[in-house]
């Protein structure tokens, strides 16, 4: 689909400087820009990408005065990042949708489906599924037994949903995402072996999830672990059992929640943090990458480190921690001079 420059600025209420005719049908950045591509600024150190860049049309910000000639059409705007964002959004609802069952997939004929769904080939939906309006099960998915979907949810390719488990209303889950498989949970017996201990719980997944690939969210020993809605998981990442998510929270690649543990509302939590077993994290606490949370953290504190500290005594420590290797040749002068001073 193509758009006008005309057009985006009407949708925008931008100004146009340039050709108005001026159509595109993609978006890039202003440093790849291509021919019927439309970019944006919204950094100032890329600006000298604006002078060379192959993008037909370029949004700026409403104050924004070139300092040499520009090829591209420019559109004027009051804020680029929120209207690159609208754009976006706009781009994506006008690709094609997905429709249709495939003949090579295997629906239970106890499932039911809503209107406008999508099940691509050698799909799995099995006995006592409920399908809402309009979802999208991509090829080579599992959905197993009594698993509710609700309507606009899209499940991409070789996505595993396993017994019994809940997704809300239009949420995203990646290829290669597992919800619902047993809790890490075995009880050590005398002769040194493991007992598997049951996992009877489930899986709950509000509404407006979004899930990245091969992340993994364990089913509740008992009960339910439970994502609230709101929350965006990157890839890889693992959620153990019976782990509460709050709403709105982030989580960056290769982060680690440890079964019974609690997460708050509005958190970010970035890449590689761990959080031990049974510990509570309250709203809007921000997590540094790498950390390891192992206690209880309170509502808007910040952490860093292993073992995680609070913000500024991390940042105090770490700068301690730099001069360490200073402060010890200091010290193994001062011991070398005192052990002159004992010899005299």
């Amino acid at each position: 689909m193509q758009f006008t420059a005309e057009m985006i600025a009407s949708l925008l209420g931008g100004e146009i400087v340039g050709d108005k005719g001026a159509t595109v049908s993609t978006v890039s950045s202003i440093d790849g820009g291509k021919p019927g591509s439309l970019a944006y600024l919204t950094n100032p150190k890329y600006e000298q990408y604006l002078y060379t860049t192959n993008a037909t049309i370029v949004l700026v910000d409403k104050n924004f005065e070139p300092k040499e000639a520009c090829t591209a059409t420019l559109i004027k705007v009051a804020n680029v990042g929120e209207c690159v964002l609208n754009l976006l959004e706009m781009y994506n609802a006008s690709r094609p949708r997905k429709k249709g069952i495939s003949k090579l997939a295997s629906i239970s004929e106890e499932a039911t489906l809503g209107e406008g769904c999508y099940v691509g080939d050698f799909a799995v939906v099995e006995r006592g599924v409920k399908l809402g309006d309009n979802v999208q099960i991509y090829p080579q998915c599992y959905i197993g037994d009594n698993v509710t979907i609700g309507e606009g949810t899209k499940i991409y390719a070789g996505v595993k949903i396993y017994e019994g488990c809940v997704v809300g209303k239009n949420c995203i889950l990646h290829s290669g995402a597992v919800i619902g498989a047993d809790g890490f949970g075995f009880a050590p017996r005398e002769d040194g072996s493991f007992a598997k201990i049951p996992q009877l719980g489930n899986v709950i997944i509000e509404d407006n999830v979004e899930i990245g690939a091969n992340t993994c969210v364990d089913r509740a020993k008992t009960d339910s672990t439970t994502i609230h809605s709101g929350v965006k998981l990157d890839n890889l990442i693992q959620i153990g059992h019976n782990v509460e998510i709050g709403s709105n929270t982030v989580m960056s690649a290769q982060v680690g929640i440890a079964g019974t543990s609690k997460v708050g509302s509005n958190c970010f939590v970035a890449g590689q943090v761990g959080v031990a077993d049974h510990v509570t994290i309250g709203n809007r606490v921000k997590i540094g990458s790498k950390s390891g949370i192992d206690k209880a953290v309170a509502d808007d504190e910040i952490r860093f480190g292993y073992p995680a500290l609070p913000g500024m005594q991390y940042h105090r420590s770490f700068a301690i921690f730099r001069q360490l290797p200073d402060m010890a040749t200091k010290l193994r002068e001062i011991e070398k001079r005192l052990a002159k001073v004992e010899e005299e």
